[in-house]
């Protein structure tokens, strides 16, 4: 059987674990190990069956281990998990069994989707994307690599989540508007116009930040 890492043993992480703990492969084709992060004191304050077995930047992949991703903010992510696969490092794609997926979605390696998330119909997610608790995409969505689309978000159809962006809790993205690559969308934000790359807007609708 394979050992289950978790990457980065935060509050996420603790969600993560959760989420994969009701897996159906958890126990059959996966055991969860414990946790990678470099604060080793990172769950002193919790009671967890397993613990942080070795730092994110020192750890040496074994061939029975597989790892999944639990670090929201896409930048340090994308920097974490590369390290790793540079060293052979396995992603697994993570769907908590509670997840809605229609017709012709397409999950790439080290996806993450939370409990209650919907994907409706042809829909693409790019590797190492994240969708949080009870958020929803229509169809036609592409969400992009290392995104990070926080819990209750609607996207709606013909909508794009570009690389490296991040959506905070409640976001709305109107039908065939986008963010772009590495923005930052914060909470409850309604997205009536496209946001450019590298920006950070918030509101309703939504603006940039000061």
């Amino acid at each position: 059987m394979q050992r289950l890492i978790i990457v980065g043993a935060g509050g996420f992480g603790r969600e993560v674990f959760s989420w994969a703990s009701q897996h159906p492969d958890c126990g059959v084709v996966w055991e969860i190990a414990g946790f990678l992060d470099d604060d080793p004191n990172a769950l002193d304050a919790y009671d967890y069956p397993v613990a942080v077995i070795d730092s994110i930047t020192s750890h040496t992949p074994d061939v029975d281990e597989v790892f999944v991703c639990a670090i929201g903010t896409p930048s340090i992510k994308r920097k974490v998990c590369e390290q790793l696969m540079a060293k052979s490092a396995q992603f697994i794609t993570l769907v908590h069994p509670s997840v809605v997926l229609g017709t012709n979605v397409t999950l790439s390696q080290g996806v993450v989707l939370c409990p209650r998330v919907t994907l409706t119909a042809d829909i693409v997610v790019e590797p190492f994307a994240l969708m949080n608790c009870h958020s929803s995409a229509g169809h036609d969505v592409r969400i992009g690599a290392w995104s990070t689309v926080s819990g209750h978000c609607d996207l709606t159809g013909g909508s794009e989540v570009s690389a490296g962006a991040f959506l905070g809790t409640g976001v709305c993205l109107l039908p065939g508007k986008s963010v772009g690559a590495n923005a930052y969308v914060g909470a409850g934000s309604v997205v009536l116009r496209s946001v450019r790359p590298e920006s950070r807007v918030f509101g309703n609708p939504a603006q940039p930040m000061a």
